[in-house]
């Protein structure tokens, strides 16, 4: 049974988000697009306590958008993780992505790249999905490497790691294991389950989830390709992964295809399904769901445990 505090939050965080159905695609948009442009620059570190005189921090825009990458001071990281962050496909990194990155740096000893990839409606997947694959094999070149995602940004972690193998861009095989919280994996939103699952969370609305996966698509002909729904493309091959997810999730579906097509292709994948709990909830603070995950991620992470 969930904590009261989780139940607390799951209240609370609709609310302070404003979430709801959608009422009008042009109002939508003109909202997504007004929050974007409110967007303070840089990265929002004021969750984390201390953390200029904690963490290094520095930020590339070589790829055509920042890429953050910080890392714990007084320590010389020998794996990277990059991190693809939630949002919908229409918002930036935010204080809690910042706050869950830099608490795996420190527990893990590892530096975080952290990109601030082009959101819709402005972009497309075909912005950013080339530049977010170099991203990743750069890293491959320079060391073990974990990817991850938590929300849209689990979809594209995958979809990059699809590229990556596909590709032939990481030979020495150092993308060692994938962690997808809450994945969004299916643009196409056509597991039958669908509707039955959004009536149970308080967070996330089917109506919402249609144009921002039309936006990030860009053409209905592409929400069914690996680069937007990657829970469709081929999962052969790829390395190992822990899928963690909630049940008041309208995600459910189609996390769930993932971890069936998954097992069809022989890829080692653990997913792990936490009753009645919310959408990305391994992220959400001061609650025991997300310390309890936080110990399942970290020991995957390390190699100890699956």
């Amino acid at each position: 049974m969930p904590s009261l505090r989780h139940q607390l939050l799951a209240t609370l965080i609709p609310r302070l988000r404003r979430a709801g159905e959608l009422s009008s695609l042009p109002e939508e948009r003109e909202r997504v697009l007004e929050g974007q442009a409110r967007r303070a620059p840089g990265l929002a570190t004021g969750l984390v306590p201390g953390f200029a005189r904690r963490f290094t921090l520095v930020t590339d825009s070589s790829a055509g958008f920042d890429v953050h990458v910080l890392a714990p001071r007084g320590v010389e990281p020998e794996r990277t993780l990059v991190w693809m962050h939630g949002g919908a496909y229409v918002a930036g990194i935010d204080p809690f992505h910042v706050r869950y990155a830099a608490a795996l740096a420190r527990r893990l000893g590892v530096r975080v790249v952290l990109p601030d990839y082009p959101l819709a409606p402005g972009s497309t997947w075909a912005d950013s999905h080339d530049r977010l694959v170099d991203v990743v094999a750069r890293a491959c070149a320079h060391g073990p490497v974990l990817l991850g995602g938590d929300s849209a940004g689990g979809g594209i972690a995958l979809a990059v790691a699809q590229s990556v193998r596909d590709r032939g861009l990481d030979p020495a095989g150092s993308l060692e294991r994938l962690l997808l919280l809450s994945p969004w994996v299916d643009l196409t939103t056509s597991t039958p389950a669908t509707r039955w699952f959004a009536a149970r969370d308080p967070w996330l609305f089917e109506s919402k989830l249609h144009a921002y996966a039309a936006w990030w698509a860009g053409s209905p002909d592409d929400l069914a390709r690996p680069e937007v729904s990657p829970a469709l493309g081929d999962l052969a091959g790829l390395p190992p992964a822990l899928v963690l997810c909630g049940t008041r999730d309208l995600l459910v579906p189609g996390v769930r295809l993932l971890a069936r097509r998954a097992a069809e292709a022989g890829w080692d994948l653990t997913y792990v399904e936490e009753p009645d709990l919310i959408h990305v909830y391994p992220i959400l603070p001061l609650i025991p769901e997300a310390r309890r995950a936080r110990r399942t991620v970290e020991a995957f992470l390390r190699g100890s445990a699956r």
